[in-house]
Order: C-alpha cells, then sequence, then structure tokens
C-alpha cells in the first residue's frame, strides 16, 4: 500500500516507520510545497498534523486529497493540551470530514502516543495496543484497520464517524493522565472476553 503522511512530526515518523517495516510504501512530508504531488501517489493519506491547522490546510488540498481514504490522526487541543471544546455532537474528525466532503475520512491512531508507535512497545502482556477505527465508509474503514494490523497494532472496528467524538474524549483522557504525572509510554488496550 503507498502511504503519505502529512507531518513528518513524532507521530508522522513513527508511523512511517512502523508501515515501512510492515512492507508499505509510507512517505512523511514536512514541506508544504511537495504535498500535492506526494499526495497524488497515495493510497492512504494520513493526516498527523495539529488539529488546529486543518481549517487553514485542507480546503487547498480537497481536490488532492478527492476520492481519497485520509486518516485523521489529530486530537482537538489547546496549545497547553487542554481539550477543544467542539460541542457534544461533533468532534474534530466530523469537522474534517466537512472540510474534505469528496474524500473519505476515518478516525484512527488518535488514542495511542507517538512514545508507543514503536515496535518493542505495541504489545504489552502479549496483547497489541489497540487502534480504534471509525468512519462512514466501511471499505475505508477496513482498509485503515488492515494497516493498522499490519504495523502491529491491534485494530478495533468502532463504526460510523460519529463515534469519533468518544476516541478524541480518550485521548483527551490519556493526556490528562500523562500530563498529571502518568507519562505517555501508555496505551489502551481493549480486552474481549472469549467464551
Amino acid at each position: 500500500m503507498r502511504i503519505a503522511i502529512i507531518g513528518a512530526g513524532q507521530v508522522g515518523s513513527r508511523l512511517m516507520q512502523l508501515f515501512s517495516t510492515a512492507g508499505h510504501d509510507a512517505r512523511a512530508i514536512g514541506r508544504a510545497d511537495m504535498l500535492e504531488a506526494e499526495i497524488s501517489g497515495g493510497d492512504v493519506v494520513v493526516l498527523a498534523v495539529p488539529f488546529a491547522a486543518c481549517a487553514d490546510l485542507l480546503p487547498r488540498l480537497a481536490g488532492a486529497l478527492a476520492g481519497k481514504i485520509v486518516v485523521d490522526v489529530t486530537n482537538p487541543v489547546a496549545p497547553d493540551w487542554s481539550p477543544l471544546r467542539l460541542g457534544e455532537e461533533n468532534s474534530g474528525a466530523e469537522e474534517i470530514a466537512r472540510l474534505l466532503p469528496r474524500s473519505r475520512v476515518v478516525k484512527a491512531f488518535n488514542t495511542i502516543f507517538a512514545d508507543v508507535m514503536t515496535p518493542e512497545k505495541l504489545t504489552r502482556d502479549g496483547q497489541r495496543v489497540t487502534c480504534f477505527v471509525a468512519g462512514n465508509d466501511q471499505d475505508a474503514r477496513n482498509a485503515v484497520a488492515e494497516l493498522a494490523d499490519s504495523a502491529g497494532f491491534g485494530a478495533l472496528d468502532v463504526g460510523t464517524l460519529p463515534a469519533a467524538r468518544h476516541l478524541e474524549a480518550m485521548a483527551h483522557l490519556n493526556i490528562a493522565v500523562a500530563l498529571s504525572g502518568g507519562g505517555t509510554d501508555a496505551a489502551f488496550l481493549y480486552h474481549h472476553a472469549r467464551h
């Protein structure tokens, strides 16, 4: 799979390494003048930039992203890492989907700290770190879940895009725990009881 990652910070770089190790053609793009050319060659485009940058960035890229699976890794946070209040019937992912009406937006990887996105930290006590996947397009959700599984995560399909409201709240909780002294070497593990 060809993956273009918009953003070459910690999250974008770590995901690029994991995807590349899994055999995908993954590139993290940090320069604005290269965005459209790299995006056009990607089967999947991962949005790994601050949520606050999306309102300005995405309308300019809407044409290039039309028809593509766009994976939203962002979380709506203020500069001090506190949650941005978007309303109970809204989420950052849904706002991004409104900015990209011709793209297939999938929320994933947003509940996972960059510190955890390494091969040695993706398994905890024999269980893979959970990557929750939400989106309105089932085929797009399946593709992102397969990508996450191939990279070493344990993908869990949680349904349509409004589920991102819960995933972003989980990320806010994760950040709050980290800021209160819990650190960022922590991850969600969703355990299915087998009968």
